[in-house]
């Protein structure tokens, strides 16, 4: 590390203001402060939006989704070996196969470096691509503005690589995150001024810009010829019965055994970085409670009300909580701090907004079985808002006492 440390100094004043690289001299000020502070930083509390004190909070989500991507290789890997069992495959075509079958890693589905080989094959390529052009897009913007590259964009382009299908196009990859770069944060004036996740604005805009591609059953596993439900289409098409029919249990839901989107199959995953997230103190535990809460209790009005031909009306709310992204929206993307409610109140009901949200999407919209996604976009639109009327409660209540 020091040795390192030592390297990055002398290559600084080549990209210092005068040097021949000056442009992307924000790059190498990135890594930097990714693994040292810097020496000058905020003192207590920092206000969420301060350009110094947010690089080391990016810096700790991006640590906080180390449990999630361990455990998106190895199902990944899992979901395609056994996929290919089942097709009775011993080969897989293309350059993924030749290298597995050149290192001799294999296709077993029991071997657990086998299997989270396998899966980063799928994550290293729409990671990278989402690197270089969502990337691109950031150093633009900076030159242009003559502002630094930040951690922001690490955080984004994780985020945006675990909530995409193993599936996904390269291409739609790039499409997705040059979206959400552009038009979701640096037309608002880049990191901290933007209402929007980038992240989830990008993901968005593929779901409706090419639903075909990036809705179904065959898209969740990256073995062609392979199609299988998630546990939630099958919810949304015959409740609890059709995913205890199909062999799912709970117990597979909650650690993440299951098809679904690179990085949101794991509860217990999130839940861990749940837990370093609330010990640093990056993520706000009223708003992660506050969905939870609005989860909870929407879900059990349905369950209240019941319903003869819609069999979501039934689905418990332990169920929810480990379908489909439910638990990484809500540790991972709804405590975006800037795009979230700032007031203490506020942020209770920003959470619990996206909790019903959800459970409302998912239980009444039977087109969209998902609703964790489109719940935070919509509270991201309402979070200014709801911080107005609570700080001009605030304020009337005290004109009141005076």
């Amino acid at each position: 590390m020091a040795r390192l440390r030592r390297y990055l100094d002398r290559l600084e004043p080549l990209f210092q203001k005068g040097g021949p690289y000056n442009k992307f001299f924000a790059v190498f000020e990135m890594v930097d402060t990714f693994l040292y502070s810097p020496a000058d930083t905020t003192r207590g509390t920092p206000h969420v939006r301060d350009g110094i004190d947010l690089k080391r909070l990016m810096s700790y989500v991006v640590l906080a989704t180390f449990p999630v991507i361990l455990m998106m290789l190895w199902n990944t890997g899992f979901q395609a070996n056994s996929a290919m069992e089942s097709l009775g495959m011993t080969e897989l075509e293309g350059w993924r196969g030749s290298l597995i079958s050149y290192l001799g890693v294999g296709f077993d589905q029991t071997s657990l470096f086998g299997n989270m080989f396998h899966g980063l094959l799928y994550f290293l390529p729409i990671y990278l691509m989402t690197l270089i052009a969502g990337g691109t897009f950031e150093v633009l913007f900076a030159a242009v503005r003559n502002h630094e590259v930040n951690e922001g964009f690490l955080v984004t382009s994780m985020l945006y690589t675990l909530i995409l299908p193993a599936s996904t196009p390269l291409w739609q990859v790039a499409l997705g995150i040059i979206f959400g770069v552009v038009l979701g944060k640096e037309v608002f004036g880049g990191t901290g001024k933007n209402f929007l996740n980038p992240a989830l604005t990008g993901r968005a805009f593929l779901y409706f810009a090419y639903p075909a591609q990036m809705s179904g059953d065959a898209i969740w596993t990256a073995i062609d010829g392979f199609s299988g439900a998630t546990p939630l289409a099958l919810a949304a098409a015959g409740g609890l019965e059709a995913i205890v029919g199909s062999g799912f249990t709970w117990t597979q839901s909650f650690l993440g055994s299951i098809q679904g989107s690179l990085g949101e199959t794991s509860t217990l995953a999130c839940l861990l970085g749940m837990g370093f997230l609330l010990y640093t103190r990056i993520a706000s535990y009223r708003i992660i409670f506050g969905v939870f809460a609005g989860m909870v209790a929407t879900s059990l009005l349905f369950n209240l009300i019941g319903s003869d031909t819609n069999p979501m009306f039934a689905l418990p709310w332990y169920w929810h909580l480990t379908l489909g992204g439910f638990a990484f929206g809500m540790i991972f993307m709804a405590t975006d701090p800037v795009s979230a409610a700032m007031t203490d109140k506020g942020r209770w009901i920003y959470g619990f907004l996206i909790g019903f949200m959800t459970v409302l999407i998912r239980v009444v919209n039977p087109a969209f079985p998902e609703g964790i996604m489109l719940a935070i976009l919509f509270a991201n639109i309402f979070a200014p808002l709801i911080d107005h009327f609570v700080v001009q409660a605030n304020i009337k209540r005290r004109l009141e006492r005076s």
